[in-house]
């Protein structure tokens, strides 16, 4: 289990009430915030590690204007074979501190072929085709009920915002669904094909458990997809991690200034 209380001591009496999840070669958006704090995630005690190249594996607290904010610069994959509770404790230690909204980036390969590699997408929904969720097995009422609703796990008013402010900032913001796949491999053709008649238009290998967990203990969720390649079949070269990161760093430019302006108005 996670030590709470060394966590705590570990923030030094900061106070962040959103925090936001860097997804693969994403974590540049915590080099915009001021007075930082970093938490190396081997540093508590009971945390667990992350092992995907691109994800530096800390806390980054610091400012955004007088907004202050948690950065989590790596993020935890089930197909790193990490206990699917495990990401249901990282978000209840979230809420422990006083996080009440979350901001959960991902590098996801694109299924709509108006949704080009190189643009960012709103996650208005998902499908969790992973087989797996974090909730599984005794539920703590304590932290929120057995059942709950999901109508609104991508919050409403959050997408929003999140569309005013990219109007406002001559951000192309695309919209649509989310699937989850566990991983590591890519997909295949048919599956790429399965996923769009499913009414997908992005698929990634991450997200879905985190959301869960936050929607469980009352976090409001706004989700962000950067766009890195086309799904096997619709682009006809290979894919690799190699790709992944190189298609986030094209998106990254108008996903850090969407999430620093969407800050800003908070």
């Amino acid at each position: 289990m996670i030590n709470l209380n060394q966590l705590q001591n570990l923030m030094q009496n900061r106070k962040p009430e959103t925090a936001i999840i860097l997804g693969s070669g994403l974590g540049g958006i915590a080099d915009n915030l001021q007075n930082k704090l970093i938490i190396k995630y081997e540093e508590i005690e009971g945390f667990p590690k992350s092992t995907v190249a691109g994800h530096n594996g800390q806390f980054v607290i610091g400012r955004i204007e007088d907004k202050e904010v948690l950065c989590m610069q790596g993020r935890f994959h089930l197909y790193e074979g990490h206990n699917p509770k495990v990401i249901a404790e990282v978000i209840q230690a979230l809420k422990y501190i006083g996080i009440k909204e979350l901001i959960v980036t991902n590098a996801a390969g694109s299924l709509n072929p108006d949704f080009h590699p190189g643009e960012i997408m709103l996650i208005t929904d998902h499908i969790n085709f992973s087989g797996c969720n974090p909730l599984l097995g005794a539920n703590d009422d304590k932290i929120g009920p057995r059942f709950f609703d999901m109508s609104n796990a991508y919050d409403k008013d959050l997408q929003k915002k999140a569309r005013n402010i990219a109007q406002k900032n001559n951000i192309k913001l695309n919209e649509g669904t989310y699937l989850m796949v566990l991983g590591p491999n890519f997909e295949t053709a048919a599956e790429i094909r399965a996923f769009r008649i499913l009414g997908a238009d992005a698929v990634g290998m991450s997200t879905v458990p985190e959301v869960l967990a936050a929607v469980h203990c009352g976090i409001k969720i706004l989700a962000i997809s950067a766009l890195t390649n086309f799904g096997t079949g619709i682009q006809t070269t290979p894919l690799s991690h190699e790709e992944t990161l190189s298609g986030a760093a094209k998106a990254s430019g108008c996903l850090t200034d969407l999430i620093i302006n969407y800050i800003k108005e908070k």
